[in-house]
């Protein structure tokens, strides 16, 4: 029995022995992936909700709760003249206020009728927004994105720069009320955001530089008003998943996309295998070809790949020609010797774009047999007739 005791005092001190240093591997382990990971966002920042960038307008739905008195309490909308209807107080204009400037200006309103009010305000309804998508994307334009119904929070993030001053604050920790921006990682799936925005404008082109996309907003007249703006590198989205450059968007935003000189294809390949841009798309190939005609091709496909989906080059054949119209108005236009086995993007064997126009022309040869029977067609069938009135005479 007393060995037993003993081995057992001797284990039991081995394991007190070892536990500090199982607690310093965890420590180790819990630095290595801080030093990785994102850090969690603070319970009492969370518990800290924050509205001061969302702009009111008309289609918002708002809860609004004035204590202890419920008749005063309900949930309204912001109408499309930019007022709200509340019991005793009556339309409000209230367009262009954030939530906190709203909540405040309830609360001078109610002092006529109530002493000391306290006003909750809360959104509940968020309107549709109407957003301008441009630069190097496939349907520039205006384009109205959904919002979504019953939301219970909102996350804000100190990721944008301010126009007039131009420091960046991406990533930088900066505080300021006037340089934020409501980020989408939170809730990216209930609002529309930066990838909502381009695949609506249906996608990039290969000359698309997603490293490159700027998001310029109005603010607040409170929060000083003009305009703020950030830079995001979107092409980590669809490489890495990086959730935190596609941030949420509000009504009024605008997108624009950087233009790269050069064709990005590895970039095309992986916005085509995601669903930011559509799978498939259509060029068209004429001339000496088995199959001429409209072919569907994939994203990033180049010119030699369209010429074999059209049933590849006939016998005899001449040059390429290949021409592409530009949205600037001008006409890329191109004409250069046939080879299969050219690399993709090169000079002869270019990467697609929707829309491109493929002609293989004739040859010497297959043009003057052409010429030569344009010129023996019409005699052929004189023959052939004079031959068949001549049978019938005999």
């Amino acid at each position: 029995m007393l060995n037993i005791r003993y081995l057992t005092v001797i284990a039991s001190g081995a394991l007190l022995v070892l536990q500090p240093v199982a607690v310093n591997t965890q420590q180790i382990i819990e630095i290595e992936e801080s030093t990785t990971r994102q850090k969690p966002l603070p319970l009492e920042q969370r518990a800290q909700i924050s509205y001061d960038t969302y702009i009111l307008g008309p289609g918002d739905g708002l809860q609004i709760e004035l204590l202890d008195l419920p008749e005063l309490s309900g949930t309204f909308s912001i109408g499309p003249d930019g007022t709200l209807y509340l019991p005793r107080l009556r339309a409000l204009y209230v367009e262009g206020l954030t939530i906190e400037e709203l909540r405040y200006f309830l609360t001078q309103q109610f002092k006529t009728y109530v002493r000391n009010p306290q006003v909750y305000v809360r959104p509940v309804t968020y309107r549709p927004i109407r957003v301008f998508v441009g630069g190097e994307v496939r349907r520039p334009g205006y384009y109205t994105l959904s919002g979504v119904q019953n939301i219970v929070e909102d996350v804000t993030s100190n990721n944008l720069t301010d126009v007039d001053t131009g420091i960046n604050a991406l990533g930088q920790g900066v505080t300021s009320k006037r340089s934020t921006l409501t980020s989408g990682s939170s809730s990216g799936n209930l609002f529309p955001t930066v990838f909502d925005a381009i695949r609506t404008a249906q996608g990039v082109t290969p000359y698309s530089k997603l490293s490159e996309v700027q998001v310029t907003r109005r603010q607040a007249y409170g929060l000083g008003g003009g305009r703020i703006r950030t830079n995001l590198d979107f092409l980590s989205l669809i490489t890495e998943g990086n959730e935190s450059q596609n941030i949420r968007l509000f009504d009024g935003d605008v997108i624009s996309v950087a233009k790269s000189p050069v064709v990005l294809r590895n970039q095309l390949l992986m916005a085509g295998k995601s669903n930011l841009s559509p799978q498939f798309m259509e060029v068209f190939v004429t001339g000496r070809v088995n199959n001429p005609g409209g072919v569907t091709i994939p994203q990033g496909s180049s010119l030699n790949q369209a010429i074999s989906l059209a049933g590849g080059v006939k016998l005899l054949k001449g040059k390429v020609e290949f021409v592409r119209f530009n949205r600037e108005g001008t006409i890329d236009r191109r004409i250069f010797a046939y080879q299969p086995g050219a690399a993709a993007d090169a000079a002869n064997n270019p990467v697609l774009a929707a829309g491109d126009l493929i002609r293989v022309q004739d040859s010497i040869l297959s043009g003057s047999i052409s010429v030569f029977n344009e010129l023996t067609g019409p005699f052929v069938g004189l023959y052939s007739v004079y031959s068949l009135f001549n049978e019938a005479g005999q």
